[in-house]
């Protein structure tokens, strides 16, 4: 007797028509255009000095962005979570607020706040500290437009953990941070690991704020989105599809280390 429900493989051949026409034949496109004029030439245009120093900051600061991301969200997650305060709903709320505002605006509101004809700007550069158009500029992009990741990805977490296990280890003469180093954190290893991988392989196809705060200075401030939208500019086709199969591949191996993490009995603990 066929228990599947009625339209069933109508169900499933829509499935898969959306997820071939918008992620697995773009991918596939631009795949083959990419090797249109050889692999030397694919190659040439990856190994590139621009090229090159241009994905070298985008992975740098998108590494420094997700510790950053990591002790931060799970703090953050943490606080809101364990301790009652007042504004609590407001702040919990105001952690969406990235996923709302638009990438360019975010760039526009760092330039005003850390430009150097701002008054904040004027003062780090009287200490030689430049924000905007440089590479703390970028990373405090990377971190706003990133915010939720991690802390969203804990929350949930700590949510249905009871305090019972933590409460029993103070009373074993636990401080507090042997309570959450020992007991509270491996518990939440593995949306940590999530949150941080979700914030890094956004981080490194972000393009909106960066091509603002940055300034697309090469060897300098210029990340690999930036570089990928000025060989487009410059009529170099070849050129930004060269670093979009690297960002490409970037972003499948991120892919696959979720999926693993998500497979990994000794982190779920026993949870396939």
């Amino acid at each position: 007797m066929d228990r599947r429900p009625p339209g069933a493989l109508l169900q499933r051949s829509l499935m898969f028509i959306y997820l071939g026409l918008f992620i697995l034949l773009p991918i596939a496109a631009i795949t083959m255009a990419s090797l249109e004029e050889g692999v030397t030439t694919l190659w040439n245009s990856i190994s590139s000095a621009q090229a090159l120093s241009a994905l070298r900051l985008t992975l740098v600061t998108a590494f420094i962005m997700m510790i950053i991301n990591v002790i931060m969200g799970t703090l953050t997650a943490y606080i809101l979570v364990r301790y009652p305060f007042p504004g609590k709903k407001i702040m919990n709320a105001l952690i969406d607020l990235p996923f709302a505002v638009p990438t360019v605006v975010t760039g526009i509101m760092l330039v005003i706040l850390y430009g150097p004809t701002s008054t904040l700007g004027s003062i780090l550069s009287g200490f030689d500290l430049e924000v905007v158009f440089a590479k703390p500029g970028i990373i405090l992009a990377l971190l706003f437009v990133t915010y939720p990741f991690v802390i969203r990805s804990v929350q949930p977490v700590l949510m249905e953990m009871t305090a019972d296990t933590e409460d029993a280890a103070r009373t074993m003469g636990a401080s507090n941070l042997r309570v959450f180093v020992t007991v509270t954190l491996p518990a939440l290893l593995p949306s940590i690991l999530t949150g941080a991988a979700l914030s890094f392989s956004r981080a490194v196809g972000e393009f909106g704020s960066i091509v603002v705060v940055a300034g697309n200075i090469p060897f300098k401030s210029q990340v690999a989105a930036v570089y990928i939208y000025g060989e487009l500019e410059s009529n170099n086709p070849q050129g930004a599809m060269g670093l979009s199969v690297v960002l490409l591949i970037i972003s499948f191996v991120v892919l696959i280390f979720l999926n693993l993490l998500q497979r990994q009995k000794w982190l779920t603990g026993g949870q396939s």
